[in-house]
């Protein structure tokens, strides 16, 4: 799911998420089951993408993009230019998700957030992996040292580079 969320904003979320049905796998994503995963969409199924919040609209691209029946769902900065309130939803329903059985690459920009949903965290530094481990055995001074390259040792369950 591309940054910027990308919407067909003239079409309603549902047709939205059809759209998307129609380029993707047989498999377990329906309009239903993307309803079910965000609770906050049924009300607004008929409404038009454009008319939609902030959180409603990421809810929906991230909907679009399941509705593709994807192996792995990427998705880049979900937290951007989202209100509190509307991140606070967004990642409680990629909680949700990742204990449906998606696999989900996250780049974010909100660690605390990130690790906390995550089972293992991956920092890059320059292309190259600087930092990996289990999400549970690191810590924000991990990863950012990792980020900026500074080096200092991290737990033995992570991997430095």
């Amino acid at each position: 799911m591309p940054e910027g969320r990308r919407l067909f904003s003239r079409l309603t979320v549902e047709e939205n998420l059809l759209l998307a049905r129609s380029a993707g796998r047989r498999g377990p994503w329906t309009v239903e089951a993307v309803m079910q995963a965000f609770p906050n969409l049924k009300a607004r199924r008929r409404a038009l993408a454009g008319s939609l919040s902030g959180g409603e609209q990421q809810a929906t691209a991230i909907g679009r993009a399941l509705m593709t029946n994807p192996e792995a769902l990427l998705l880049d900065e979900v937290s951007l230019g989202l209100s509190p309130l509307a991140v606070e939803r967004v990642y409680a329903e990629l909680e949700i998700l990742t204990r449906s059985g998606v696999a989900i690459v996250l780049v974010e920009q909100d660690l605390k957030r990130a690790m906390a949903i995550s089972q293992r965290t991956i920092c890059m530094l320059e292309g190259a992996i600087a930092l990996e481990g289990a999400s549970g055995a690191l810590t924000r001074e991990h990863v950012t040292q990792a980020y900026f390259g500074l080096g200092r040792s991290a737990p033995a369950e992570a991997r430095a580079r």
